[in-house]
């Protein structure tokens, strides 16, 4: 039970995007941020309709969305059996809107999945963008653990 758990399931056709390799970002993101083992994290690759969908109940948006982050934490911070796994949350990426944004900005699928699933799991962590300043922050962030994952 050492370490973080990386769960990835996918939903959909995944054509393009090597999830070995996303396995292997979170787990970098995690302890980049130092985040306290044992940890889990749940990641699904999804399409519009699934994310549409827990974007309306959830989110109170009827559209898709590139990435939703669900913490699993919240309101949750009851002292845990230090061998008990920390369930941190799921991020749920739109495979779909993610290839449509990769066209757009002209990037590799995975690099842009790469970008979604870093922002998720900050997000998950407790960054946000709603300021400008947190939004650099968080960037920033972003930038430092993608930009990690570049030189390997």
């Amino acid at each position: 039970m050492s370490g973080y758990v990386i769960e990835l399931q996918a939903e959909v056709n995944t054509e393009g995007i090597d999830a070995h390799d996303l396995e292997r970002l979170a787990h970098r993101a995690l302890e980049a941020e130092d985040v306290a083992r044992p940890a889990e994290l749940s990641i699904v690759l999804s399409g519009d309709a699934t994310v549409q969908k827990l974007n309306r109940d959830y989110r109170d948006t009827d559209a898709p969305t590139d990435v939703l982050s669900f913490a699993q934490s919240e309101g949750d911070d009851f002292a845990r059996p230090d061998d008990v796994s920390h369930h941190l949350g799921d991020v749920i990426i739109s495979v779909e809107t993610a290839r449509r944004q990769a066209n757009e900005y002209r990037l590799p699928l995975q690099d842009e999945v790469a970008h979604l699933l870093v922002h998720g799991i900050l997000h998950l962590l407790g960054y946000d963008h709603e300021l400008t300043e947190d939004e650099q922050v968080m960037r920033a962030r972003e930038d430092a653990i993608l930009g990690a994952a570049h030189h390997h």
